[in-house]
């Protein structure tokens, strides 16, 4: 992944982000049925799907704000969403401003519960948080049939968010089922966005997955642009419904991979 890429999109890059990306979520869900389903979280309603956003938002500025090395008093100060969804669009951007408040207050190195399995909290939460309000509106587009777009630069650092999450020490550690499947002898994937610079390959080990940004032989080969990939690899679309992806290799090793990304309504 290109530095410069990496240079844009530090903590202060990534709020500035979480704060758009929320705006037009809240623009989007303003006053709509709150029992609408989301077919991208199959057990979610719109309300539910609002709650987490806003409430999650919430949370890690608490956590953030309130230098905590240990999440149990964020987690118990949990915000729940109005229930008037004419509420949800002030509710959901004063979420969103009070997390760039909360970031704005502290270091990168400032001491934050990182449960990545890191120590380098303040910037794994900024991230996490931009990555979960790209992601998050691609589900209010697929429950409210709105279009969704981003731009690739911001695809790629949404994808870098989920992929570098998912294979994080500390969700294996978390998700025995999950690292199970995922177990491997080296197997490789290799995801490459075709309008940004953004490319990874993973390799499946025994007792983790390795995690490169790098241009690479692979097993499997998936590229396109970045926004459909993102989509593709969190969940949201599927690979048939993703014209402008190209898979060369072991389909079936893809096939895989997804089916055990399963972290579509606790993510």
């Amino acid at each position: 992944m290109s530095r410069d890429l990496e240079v844009q999109m530090d903590t202060s890059a990534y709020l500035r982000a979480v704060v758009e990306q929320t705006s037009t979520f809240a623009a989007w869900v303003d006053g709509r049925d709150a029992v609408a389903p989301v077919p991208t979280c199959p057990k979610w309603t719109l309300a539910d799907l609002v709650d987490h956003v806003g409430g999650t938002q919430r949370m890690v500025a608490m956590l953030v704000g309130g230098r905590m090395t240990e999440p149990s008093r964020a987690f118990a100060g949990y915000v729940p969403a109005p229930t008037d969804s004419s509420q949800w669009r002030a509710w959901l951007s004063d979420g969103a401003a009070e997390a760039k408040r909360a970031f704005a207050s502290v270091a990168d190195d400032t001491p934050v519960w990182d449960p990545s399995g890191g120590t380098a909290g303040v910037p794994f939460w900024s991230r996490r948080l931009f990555g979960e309000a790209c992601v998050h509106r691609a589900d209010a587009a697929a429950a409210l049939g709105m279009r969704y777009e981003l731009a690739p630069e911001l695809a790629v650092a949404a994808t870098e968010d989920w992929l570098d999450t998912m294979t994080s020490r500390g969700y294996w550690e978390n998700k025995p089922g999950f690292a199970d499947a995922m177990r491997g002898s080296g197997q490789t994937l290799h995801f490459h966005a075709t309008d940004a610079p953004g490319e990874w390959l993973a390799r499946r080990e025994a007792d983790m997955i390795v995690l490169e940004r790098t241009h690479a032989e692979a097993d499997v080969v998936v590229r396109g642009p970045a926004a459909e990939l993102l989509l593709v690899l969190s969940r949201r679309r599927s690979l048939n419904a993703a014209s402008t992806l190209e898979v060369q290799g072991d389909r079936a090793l893809f096939d895989h991979w997804i089916e055990h990304m399963d972290w579509v309504t606790d993510g």
